[in-house]
């Protein structure tokens, strides 16, 4: 019997829950690309199978609270203190639920992993993403080309994404078309998308970064054809702006509500180069100096001019150990 409520009351739950979702537009439960379709798919599951226990734990109290209530012939007087029944339900249901989600979550997170690029009969489109105190820089290195928020691909052609920050840490989000990911100062993060129709889709930040966090948005398009895409690309050629070290570092000063900006043209490595910035120290220990490990003598070891006589540990002021101990005999 419960069994049998229990059956009808999740299929309710997911018929109500499909009829309220049916009105979503714009947000991850409205997805337009195959990532955002199966992460989806992985919501509804993952709700539907808890609301197998939470639907009827909920009906049971109101149920108990209103057959017992005051004012009622109704007495709860239980006659025993154990019941294997009671026992066994209580706790299969939930364990057996938990092992379906641990497997649904294990299997989801390998086939939704953000770096696994997307099965397709087409290459990748690499886009370089900076995210900056307030909008976001998307550099095409393989076309030569950049803009200020405003992103364009191919329906049905994968997109990878390498993300970075100039700041403060941001999170690139496309809802419709699926996982979200951070930016982060000196690091690059990757993300695979792709839309399996054209649209226009809303992208923002998913972390807050400061004033003017809020206008942090730009368009996702998502051309009908290669040949839309070959023209948004050629439209963004004939700006006569050239995105060059110094207009990046006038770019990357706060502005709010930034608008479109197109740049025909862009230095090669401009994005890998801002990325390494935050790096410029890294292994530079004062201790080192004048040791095999001091970065001067590094390089010349990669040059291959090493001088032999530089390659010692310790100094003629401070001798070894050894040393020491040959000089106390």
């Amino acid at each position: 019997m419960i069994l049998l409520l229990t059956r009808i009351l999740s299929k309710i739950a997911l018929a109500i829950a499909v009829g309220l979702l049916a009105g979503c537009q714009g947000g991850v439960l409205d997805p337009k690309g195959q990532v955002g379709i199966d992460e989806k798919h992985l919501i509804i599951v993952s709700t539907v199978l808890m609301l197998l226990v939470v639907i009827p734990v909920i009906f049971m109290t109101l149920y108990f609270a209103w057959k017992y209530r005051e004012g009622r012939d109704e007495i709860y007087e239980p006659k025993w203190s154990h019941s294997t029944k009671i026992e066994v339900m209580c706790w299969t249901v939930p364990i057996i639920i938990v092992i379906i989600l641990g497997v649904i979550t294990w299997v989801s997170t390998h086939e939704l992993d953000p770096y696994k690029p997307l099965k397709s009969d087409k290459d990748h489109i690499t886009v370089e993403v900076v995210s900056m105190n307030w909008k976001w820089v998307f550099i095409y290195p393989d076309l030569g080309i950049a803009t200020v928020n405003e992103l364009a691909f191919p329906a049905n052609v994968p997109v990878a994404f390498k993300i970075s920050s100039e700041g403060v840490m941001n999170s690139f989000f496309i809802p419709q078309l699926g996982s979200q990911i951070y930016s982060m100062a000196g690091m690059v993060t990757k993300l695979h998308l792709i839309a399996n129709e054209p649209g226009t889709f809303k992208g923002y930040s998913a972390n807050y970064s400061g004033a003017g966090f809020s206008g942090m948005k730009f368009n996702a398009i998502a051309t009908p054809t290669e040949a839309g895409f070959d023209a948004w690309v050629a439209k963004v050629r004939a700006s006569n702006k050239s995105l060059t070290p110094e207009v990046y570092a006038e770019l990357a000063k706060n502005s709010e509500n930034n608008p479109v900006e197109y740049f025909g043209t862009v230095k090669p490595g401009i994005f890998h180069d801002n990325v390494m910035k935050f790096m410029k120290d890294y292994g530079r220990v004062e201790m080192l100096k004048g040791t095999t490990f001091d970065p001067p003598m590094m390089g010349d070891m990669k040059s291959g001019e090493m001088d032999h006589s530089k390659m010692t540990h310790e100094s003629s002021e401070h001798p070894s150990d050894e040393m020491k101990m040959e000089a106390d005999k």
